[in-house]
């Protein structure tokens, strides 16, 4: 048996450590590349603990969705920031992260989850739709927006979530009417669905657990939207 084998066997055992969130501290208080050169092999070992996590979450992810991505190590974003174009000029991220694609042109929609002292969160959605998308699912709110407010109101996404998040804009998009009685849903200009956890549930070892149920709560919103932007006004596969 391999040792990824053994991990997967041995699910509720992989967990968040308090070490992984305490080196995250660390950096934010020494957020500078002498101290974490370093401290390089310590950032390395909190990683790997990280990458285990993701592994298993992945794991249990495929068993209810199609995830293309391959690894846990694959999903984990970088530590260093990009600061070209940033007012915050410290070289690394104080949080894990990492996000998971579903597989193939009919499953839209993505996966994240953040891991922080104080801020850590499970969420997903869409984060900057395409023109196009963002106009074909606007067409769909305008035209009939039962199916969407059934999903938003349904007691599963409440409780989870609470309300549908994102960016939204002040004023009616151009080409609709401000009457609409959608309109609350035709100015959002992003599609986000958050979870937040406090310490005590990120290092709980039912967290694994509450996390993959956070992204299965996702699934209606996922599946209407997935539709919607498969198909044209007239129901008909694009893709």
């Amino acid at each position: 048996m391999s040792g990824k084998q053994k991990i997967f066997k041995n699910m509720p055992n992989v967990q968040i450590n308090k070490s992984n969130l305490e080196f995250l501290k660390l950096i934010k208080k020494n957020n500078n590349r002498d101290w974490f050169n370093a401290h390089k092999e310590r950032y390395l070992k909190e990683r790997s603990e990280i990458e285990l996590f993701a592994d298993a979450l992945l794991h249990e992810m495929n068993k209810h969705d199609v995830i293309e991505t391959p690894s846990g190590k694959k999903s984990l974003h970088r530590i260093y920031r990009d600061t070209r174009f940033s007012k915050e000029k410290t070289p690394y991220k104080t949080n894990w992260s990492g996000s998971f694609s579903r597989e193939g042109k009919l499953r839209r929609g993505g996966y994240y989850f953040h891991i922080e002292s104080g801020n850590s969160i499970i969420a997903g959605g869409f984060w900057a739709p395409e023109p196009n998308d963002l106009k074909r699912v606007r067409d769909e709110f305008a035209y009939d927006a039962k199916p969407i407010r059934k999903i938003l109101n349904s007691k599963s996404f409440i409780k989870t979530f609470g309300e549908l998040d994102g960016e939204k804009i002040k004023t009616t998009p151009k080409g609709f009417d401000a009457d609409n009685s959608a309109i609350d849903l035709l100015r959002y200009k992003q599609y986000l669905l958050y979870k937040n956890f406090t310490d005590k549930e990120v290092l709980s070892p039912s967290f694994l657990k509450e996390a993959v149920n956070t992204f299965k709560n996702m699934r209606p919103f996922f599946d209407y939207m997935s539709e919607v932007l498969t198909t044209d006004v007239n129901g008909i596969v694009m893709v």
